[in-house]
């Protein structure tokens, strides 16, 4: 990747350990079993500075300031975290690498987004938002079922109402409708539906994988990016890959992207050189398999910054910890 505008071969990893967004609890354990899977140690072998600035400590949580929206749990626990995590996005990308915001579930992108599209709006570049996930997450406490706030994350992005007051006296910087592609989508509540259709967002179903190719489609959408001159922020949601692949998940969804259609993925996002920053959501470690969804996810995350099937280990040239 190659901007004179950043660093390109540095990157900065920040820990989210944020779980009250879900149903299920475990996210927040999400961070150190990515670093336990050596995520930062296949960036440096990857040729990357890379910094670990830990998990981020919010303070006290903010107090309220009037009746919190209805159908928004945990709303003011979220808003603190919300805050805390768009102001240091926000310096991250300002700081000249490309951060890594590893969670936590995806409720966290309504504050890592927000602060990267502050600092790319202030450059002059529109920042666009890859989702690949499961869900659309465009609900609202307007439409939700739940209550739960990381199905609204995506719908905040583009300013939809309801959240106004999450980020308090900080800008709210919102994507365009058309500047967020919905990719690998499988699961959409109705009403989200109705909202998306309407909004005219872009939606790349298992459908449509199936029938035409993820290689096909991703090329869409970095064609699309490199016609504005934007960036790419790209927001991983494990639930994205098929249960089989990734059972560490709170909200698997049967059907998903298989293992070489998501590494295809990243490594067509790699070789686009468009990629700024990135979120790593909902990996569950309580459901997991011995760490295999985070290994997977870490092997994902080397193939989006450059890591080649020929660099990968096999059975026969592999080194084991028993041979050692």
């Amino acid at each position: 990747m190659s901007d004179p505008e950043i660093s390109p071969r540095r990157i900065a990893l920040l820990g989210v350990p944020l779980e009250i967004g879900a149903s299920q609890r475990g996210t927040l354990m999400g961070p150190d079993a990515l670093r336990t899977a050596g995520i930062g140690r296949v960036l440096a072998q990857l040729g990357f500075a890379v910094e670990d600035h830990g998990n981020l400590a919010i303070p006290a949580v903010s107090p309220a300031e009037g009746p919190p929206p209805a159908h928004a749990k945990y709303y003011d626990e979220i808003k603190t975290w919300i805050r805390a995590l768009s102001e240091r996005a926000y310096l991250l990308a300002r700081s000249g690498g490309i951060p890594i915001f590893m969670g936590g579930d995806h409720s966290l992108s309504m504050g890592s987004v927000n602060g990267v599209a502050r600092y790319w709006k202030e450059q002059g570049r529109p920042l666009f938002v890859l989702w690949l996930d499961a869900h659309a997450d465009y609900n609202t406490p307007g439409t939700t079922g739940t209550g739960n706030m990381h199905g609204m994350s995506a719908a905040f992005l583009t300013g939809e109402p309801g959240l106004d007051g999450l980020l308090g006296d900080q800008p709210r910087v919102s994507i365009a409708t058309d500047q967020l592609d919905l990719f690998g989508i499988r699961s959409v509540d109705p009403p989200e539906k109705e909202i998306v259709r309407d909004r005219g967002i872009a939606i790349a179903d298992m459908r449509a994988i199936d029938e035409f190719g993820v290689g096909v489609l991703i090329r869409r959408v970095i064609e699309r990016v490199k016609a504005q001159g934007g960036v790419l922020h790209v927001s991983f949601d494990v639930d994205f890959l098929d249960p089989a692949v990734a059972p560490g998940v709170g909200t698997t969804v049967p059907g998903g992207a298989t293992y070489r259609e998501a590494h295809l993925v990243m490594e067509l996002l790699h070789d686009s050189g468009l990629v700024r920053s990135v979120d790593i959501v909902e990996l569950n470690p309580f459901l997991d398999e011995r760490g295999r969804t985070a290994r997977v996810a870490v092997e994902l995350v080397g193939s989006l910054f450059g890591l080649q099937i020929t660099d990968r280990p096999t059975p026969s040239n592999a080194v084991f910890p028993e041979n050692t």
